[in-house]
């Protein structure tokens, strides 16, 4: 049975590497983590068990990293720190200081699973996970910003390269600044191989303009609710083509969905997605996705 292999965004998410928050989130000061005002640790904790809970019911396996007490507490975003390709895990190097030591975790579960690294980013170079966005099975399309740099996309590139794998830079606008966090994946949702959530304008014009070229079909992600949730709206989780999770709140996005032809599950994340800044396909690093 193949145990890894996602080089694409929506197909059924049938294995997928998590990490329960504990100490190291219900202690973690949010001045220093750059956490918003709903941040509340414990209760942040009891909204991710109502995600996971979610995400075991769509029959996903899970592979779970645990909160020990190490203090790092956007451990639990595990989008970031690696990517999974159909040849191996491939090691990130995080573009926030504080996340750096978060990428030997993904290592030590790919080992004790037996999945393959297939290569490291290394300094200078850094991305994200969360800049990554699989198009097909045979482009890559990175983010270029505050995240993921050009050394980083250049290293992906030769990595993926002989793969018949083609990585594609786009630059990102900076929005609020350094500190503060716009992926690739926080302007853009893939739904299905045809259908994706973005917020049009904060995405890369000419990345905006082969989304055209490729047929991909965009809904607009209601701006009022965009900028309520900082972006958060927009982060859904696809279990499967047409089927996501997100975020509880913004009946909009839900509604513009839902009329795509999509089912929407939600759930209460004021302490947990809003606060911290990561949505539901941040909690997640899929490790397989397979078509139906």
């Amino acid at each position: 049975m193949t145990a890894y292999g996602s080089q694409e965004m929506s197909a059924n998410l049938t294995r997928v590497l998590m990490r329960r928050p504990g100490e190291s989130l219900a202690s973690a000061d949010p001045a220093k983590w750059h956490y918003g005002p709903t941040f509340d640790g414990e209760k942040a904790v009891r909204q991710y068990a109502e995600f996971a809970r979610l995400v075991e019911k769509s029959g996903a396996e899970i592979l779970w990293l645990e909160d020990k007490g190490d203090g790092l507490a956007d451990a639990m975003f595990t989008h970031d720190p690696s990517l999974m390709s159909n040849h191996g895990a491939i090691l990130l190097r995080m573009g926030k200081p504080l996340r750096e030591k978060e990428t030997a975790l993904h290592e030590a579960a790919y080992k004790k699973a037996g999945i393959p690294i297939l290569g490291r980013i290394v300094s200078p170079g850094t991305v994200e996970g969360g800049d990554c966005i699989w198009l097909d099975a045979e482009t890559l399309v990175v983010g270029r910003g505050v995240r993921t740099n050009e050394e980083g996309i250049s290293q992906l590139t030769e990595m993926l390269d002989p793969h018949g794998i083609t990585v594609l830079g786009y630059d990102l606008p900076l929005w609020h600044g350094e500190e503060a966090c716009l992926h690739l994946m926080s302007v853009m949702s893939p739904l299905s191989r045809d259908l994706a959530l973005v917020f049009a304008p904060l995405l890369p014009a000419s990345f905006y303009q082969l989304l055209k070229e490729w047929g991909i079909t965009l809904i607009e992600a209601p701006a009022d609710e965009f900028h309520a949730s900082n972006g958060l709206s927009l982060n859904v989780l696809p279990v499967r083509p047409n089927e996501v999770i997100m975020v509880a709140g913004f009946p909009k996005t839900k509604a513009a969905m839902e009329a795509a032809g999509c089912k929407v599950e939600t759930f209460e994340a004021d302490a947990l997605c809003i606060a911290c800044e990561g949505g539901p396909t941040c909690l997640t690093r899929p490790v397989l996705r397979r078509a139906a």
